[in-house]
């Protein structure tokens, strides 16, 4: 079974593939502080980049490694467009490729596991590289998903804000294995107040802020159940204090047929109807969540501007909440870099001026 499911994940997830190459190459570190399981350390410098730069841990997924989530995905070459920001890739030890999100060392702040190897390796940046701690992100897909809800629980002074996509709750994985079924089946299931007292037991007597959530996951999700898009939502609206019931809903956002829901400035979820494991990461979306474009909450779907922001970027939640329920025009757009073709593609298949779509593999076509 765990055979099956990794190799789902990887047929699923390798058709993502980098168009434009990014200007500079991964930069390994070396002896960069306590790293009990050997976690390794990547970081992408644009050149020209800002002091104090804002900083993205781009966390990959099973059966993937550091380069295949900087090639995979359009990080660096949007920390080459902006210079505002630097990208950590660390890479996971484990000889599948998974982070070990489910031992008790890992789960608890400065204990062990691979998450003191990544915590250890954001203090050695905001030290070694001047990065602004206040403005300390983290993106992933799957696996790398569950390392930010991971992170979030154990380590809530480090990070600013997540944007995770098709994860699971924080603990969800908690046992004995790499690879749990009842959790990945969608069968483990809490009230709110459970599910919050695991992140609250993270980092025991934290009392200070705790990173802002986003959370994606398709409909039609097998590798890791559609049911934990719920549990996630009773987590954290449970951490944050939040009602169980969005406060805003927005339809077609950002894509078409993908729906919205705000809990309140520091949590929303999600869902992209029709979408399998291998959802689509939203770039300019993350981007805009973590302040570094827009205004920290909601996005239209609009391209990634071009232009480096006349602004230092922030990471202040917005007060003010989204728009009630809103619709995008009978003929939505693709942004820049997004999906706009293939096998099981259900979303926008044209792309905004002046980008067009380019083929890549019969699973996989982007806007560039």
């Amino acid at each position: 079974m765990l055979s099956r499911l990794f190799q789902v994940l990887i047929s699923s997830l390798m058709i993502v593939l980098n168009v434009e190459a990014a200007q500079n190459q991964l930069q390994q570190v070396s002896n960069y502080g306590s790293n009990p399981t050997n976690v390794q350390m990547y970081i992408y410098k644009p050149t020209g980049l800002i002091t104090n730069p804002a900083l993205i841990v781009a966390l990959h997924w099973c059966n993937g490694n550091a380069q295949s989530i900087f090639t995979g995905t359009q990080f660096a070459n949007l920390a080459d467009q902006y210079k505002s920001f630097m990208v950590l890739y660390p890479n996971a030890p484990d000889s599948g490729g998974c982070w070990d999100v489910h031992t008790t060392a890992t789960l608890t702040h400065d204990a062990g596991g691979d998450s003191l190897g990544i915590a250890s390796q954001v203090r050695y940046a905001i030290q070694n590289y001047g990065v602004d701690k206040s403005r300390v992100f983290m993106t992933g897909l799957s696996s790398g998903a569950m390392m930010i809800s991971v992170l979030a629980g154990a380590y809530p002074d480090l990070f600013t804000a997540g944007s995770a996509f098709a994860g699971v709750p924080y603990a969800c994985f908690a046992g004995s294995s790499m690879w749990n079924s009842q959790c990945s089946t969608g069968q483990t299931s809490k009230t709110p107040q459970q599910w919050g007292d695991l992140v609250r037991s993270g980092y025991p007597g934290y009392s200070g802020t705790r990173p802002k959530i986003q959370i994606f996951q398709g409909t039609s999700d097998t590798v890791l159940s559609y049911n934990n898009f719920g549990e996630n939502i009773k987590q954290w609206t449970n951490v944050f204090g939040y009602s169980t019931t969005p406060v805003t809903t927005q339809s077609n956002s950002p894509l078409n047929g993908w729906t919205r829901s705000t809990y309140g400035p520091n949590f929303q979820a999600i869902n992209a109807q029709g979408v399998t494991h291998d959802i689509p990461i939203q770039h300019a979306d993350a981007l805009n969540w973590f302040g570094i474009t827009g205004g920290g909450g909601t996005t239209s779907p609009t391209s990634v501007p071009t232009s480096t922001p006349t602004s230092p970027p922030s990471s202040t939640p917005s007060s003010t909440p989204p728009a009630t329920t809103t619709t995008t025009a009978n003929a939505p757009t693709q942004t820049h870099y997004g999906q706009c073709a293939g096998l099981t593609y259900k979303g926008p298949t044209t792309c905004e001026a002046p980008y067009t779509c380019k083929y890549l593999s019969d699973y996989y076509s982007q806007c560039v």
